[in-house]
């Protein structure tokens, strides 16, 4: 066990079973044993590896959208140009680097970065030099905002509830002998889960994730007072249905109890939650990574890219190309939803 899991267990012996978002929370953001808060979990000697790692591509076109966007809506003079969760800084310095000669968006820009890990922070400094970081969302300026969030809310804590016919049953983290066990609390009717009984039976799981409307919520209220738009991309579905929790080491997928603060933990989104939240703002259709890029113009870009290239580039730069767009890799797998003010013209790429 490791040194958190320890923790975790006398926690748990002295005050009983924890909530799945309470094990998650603990798990990626603990001061000491965290995930995100000890180590930069991204790259081939990492766990993981999202789109901006994979190819230049995927920044340019995110990046020009948002430019697009902050023209639609009559170039404010100045506005904050934000992400969530900015991983390496790679993403922000791939929309810098993009957007370079679009005229007046760089003086307006002020670049903000909203990251917990202090790990990431440092490399995210060296790629993105002159950002403000930010522990939450709340403190960014009253302004304009341009954001996007690439694989955020996947990591963000859900509770977990299991639907049967006298009511709803919670997972929650136990002890057995000396190992972190999943287990269910006796169930119960649960108010908050009455809009979920028309889509549900009885076995099926509902996920909730309570940061994920909170921080929506501010999104969505910020562009609608002030103006700009939001691009999130993430893997999941209209609606949570389904235990979507899983745990990934070394690229491998792990169990998600065995190891505690040494993989990382993600589930699907909710984006019919998301869209709920985003009020005031309007939201656009859920869109399929594939489908937006292609909107974008990807291929076009990567055709562009590919005749000065040859062997080994050659052919990472299409295996690249193919992974972010197929259907049968992070095409159809990861979504796009677009938040935007009501009557202006939503993000390119995205319709209404």
């Amino acid at each position: 066990m490791t040194a958190l899991g320890d923790i975790l267990i006398q926690r748990i012996r002295a005050t009983g079973p924890i909530t799945l978002a309470d094990y998650m929370n603990e798990c990626l953001l603990h001061p000491e044993h965290g995930y995100y808060t000890t180590r930069d979990p991204l790259g081939a000697a990492g766990d993981f590896t999202t789109a901006p790692e994979m190819s230049q591509m995927f920044g340019e076109l995110i990046g020009l959208a948002l430019a697009q966007a902050w023209m639609d809506q009559g170039a404010p003079e100045t506005f904050a140009l934000a992400e969530l969760g900015p991983g390496r800084g790679t993403l922000m310095a791939d929309i810098l680097r993009a957007t370079r000669a679009v005229a007046g968006f760089h003086a307006a820009a002020q670049v903000h970065l909203v990251e917990a890990s202090p790990t990431l922070r440092a490399a995210q400094a060296k790629l993105v030099p002159g950002a403000t970081w930010h522990a939450s969302i709340e403190t960014l300026p009253d302004l304009p905002l341009l954001m996007v969030a690439n694989e955020f809310f996947d990591a963000l804590p859900i509770r977990q509830f299991h639907r049967y016919a006298n009511g709803w049953q919670e997972t929650v983290i136990g002890v057995q002998d000396t190992t972190l066990t999943a287990g269910l609390t006796p169930p119960a009717p649960l108010a908050s889960l009455d809009h979920r009984l028309d889509d549900t039976k009885s076995g099926d799981i509902v996920e909730v994730c309570p940061a994920l409307t909170a921080i929506t919520g501010e999104i969505g209220a910020r562009i609608a007072l002030h103006g700009g738009a939001a691009l999130i991309i993430d893997y999941g579905d209209w609606q949570s249905q389904g235990d979507t929790l899983q745990a990934l080491q070394n690229h491998e997928t792990v169990d998600p109890f065995a190891a505690p603060g040494m993989a990382d933990l993600t589930v699907h989104v909710d984006f019919a939650a998301l869209a709920g939240a985003a009020a005031p703002a309007a939201f656009t259709r859920v869109t399929p990574q594939g489908v937006f890029l292609e909107r974008l113009g990807i291929t076009q870009r990567a055709q562009a890219l590919a005749q000065n290239l040859d062997g080994a580039a050659l052919e990472n730069h299409i295996a690249a190309h193919h992974r972010l767009t197929h259907p049968d890799a992070m095409g159809h797998l990861f979504k796009v939803i677009g938040l935007y003010p009501k009557g202006a013209t939503p993000p390119p790429g995205l319709t209404p």
